[in-house]
């Protein structure tokens, strides 16, 4: 790992737990690596909807939070990444005590990036996909 992928670690850690939004709901960093995120959330009441399964709300906000990171992970000194698109599918009613995201960039790039998260929900060590993000960032400059 060199220094500079080493700063983006510690960037995106602390990007987990300073976005007030995405700490409020408990959404926490699992692992990261070029191009790759994956976090996790703990399943509590309050990320259900009426219904008892888990808020369309919640799982995108998981999955563009991760598709952010993933990006970040591609970036040069002095740039950061923000959603200018995304369109989430949602395959199925998400239920279990918790869910994981995995985030891929597709498509790295100067001006803007591609990546595609999926969400899954485990219930009983069964893991199921429950949505699909594909989400287009812009790469801003910062410096």
């Amino acid at each position: 790992m060199t220094a500079s992928q080493h700063d983006f670690s510690r960037w995106i850690e602390q990007g987990f737990r300073d976005a007030p939004f995405v700490a409020d709901l408990g959404i926490a960093l699992e692992d990261l690596g070029p191009g790759w995120c994956e976090a996790t959330l703990a399943l509590a009441r309050r990320h259900m909807q009426q219904h008892g399964v888990v808020h369309a709300g919640v799982l995108s906000t998981m999955a563009d939070h991760c598709a952010g990171a993933a990006a970040t992970t591609t970036l040069a000194e002095g740039e950061a990444v923000m959603t200018i698109e995304f369109k989430i599918n949602l395959l199925r009613a998400a239920r279990g005590e918790s869910l994981r995201c995995r985030a891929q960039v597709l498509k790295p790039g100067k001006t803007f990036a591609v990546v595609e998260s999926e969400v899954f929900a485990s219930a009983g060590g069964k893991e199921d996909l429950v949505a699909k993000l594909t989400a287009t960032l812009a790469v801003l400059r910062t410096k």
